[in-house]
């Protein structure tokens, strides 16, 4: 009996031992719920990459396409809730609740913040061969001719077409949209002339603009952007309390204990403070915009009862 109760004891202690092991003590995984190459798998990256030189511990990514992104997300909202398996989440985090009717996961309940990282606003560009020398031009020529101009996107829901819809609604004008599979090609037929206009990621368009192949009419920020300085904002341009981006974010699965919570999003905090990952997502046109679990949390909210309407209103559909 005593040899019973020497080995459970022992046994207790071990798992104790287990139990008290500092975080982080094996490889931390954040799942990229697309291919790799693109700009959410360039910002995992460089933010892995750094977060695990400042831990001393691997920080690994996953790439898990599939499903407009919603395989991904919905890997780590099943995932352990012990920091180890992490998402970064972009747009389609907030517009899919809306998009698809019935998600395996829930937004807001299943996934708990960490980090914002930052953004890419979207710039509306048109042919270097268009009439339109402005926003007001290209907004004129749609309201005197309705339906007569078209834009292209990387589909139906892609974060191209709800910002478009966005600027219907709040200009009036009547555009044809043409979905293509993919960004590549939409872009192509727009250098070709066959579409009127595109809203697209700056570090798309910049090669474009200098070789005057596009014309870059306002960027849906704030502030001017050091890519495209001579593009206007939206307000400059004439549609004041337009904004439209690309963005990017760290959560993790509900139920994550704090401390854990509060260690990560420190880390990534840190990270985006060094200068090479900055030179990194720079050059992906983004603008570094850290905030921490509340701050990322209400931002998360925003995305999705913004972007509901936009959808609600417009009648989008994910293909």
């Amino acid at each position: 009996m005593k040899r019973w109760n020497l080995l459970f004891a022992l046994l207790a202690m071990l798992a104790s031992a287990a139990i008290a092991q500092p975080y982080p003590s094996k490889p931390i995984r954040i799942v990229v719920p697309f291919a790799g190459g693109g700009a959410v798998d360039v910002v995992a990256r460089a933010l892995g990459q750094r977060m695990s030189e400042q831990m001393g511990n691997p920080v690994i990514v996953d790439n898990r396409p599939g499903a407009s992104a919603n395989l991904g997300a919905d890997l780590v909202a099943k995932a352990e809730p012990d920091g180890y398996t992490l998402l970064m989440g972009a747009n389609g985090l907030a517009t899919n609740v809306t998009l698809f009717k019935n998600l395996p996961f829930d937004t807001l309940r299943d996934f708990a913040p960490v980090a914002r990282v930052g953004y890419a606003p979207l710039v509306l560009v048109v042919p270097g061969a268009s009439s339109a020398n402005s926003l007001k031009d290209l907004v004129a020529a749609a309201k005197a001719k309705p339906g007569s101009l078209n834009y292209g996107t990387a589909g139906n829901g892609s974060s191209g077409h709800l910002a478009t819809e966005l600027l219907r609604i709040k200009t009036g004008i009547d555009v044809v949209h043409v979905p293509y599979k993919g960004g590549g090609p939409a872009l192509t037929d727009l250098v070709g002339g066959r579409l009127s206009f595109m809203l697209i990621n700056p570090i798309e368009a910049l090669p474009h603009v200098k070789s005057q192949r596009l014309r870059a009419l306002a960027v849906a920020s704030p502030k001017r952007i050091p890519m495209l300085p001579d593009a206007p904002t939206f307000a400059e341009a004439g549609v004041p309390g337009y904004d439209a981006s690309v963005w990017w974010g760290l959560v993790a699965p509900a139920r994550t204990p704090k401390d854990i919570i509060a260690r990560l999003s420190s880390e990534t905090l840190k990270a985006l403070e060094n200068e090479g990952v900055r030179e990194r997502l720079s050059a992906l046109g983004a603008v570094v915009d850290p905030a921490g679990p509340d701050a990322f949390g209400r931002f998360l909210k925003d995305e999705i009862d913004k972007w509901a309407q936009v959808i609600k209103a417009s009648a989008i559909q994910a293909d």
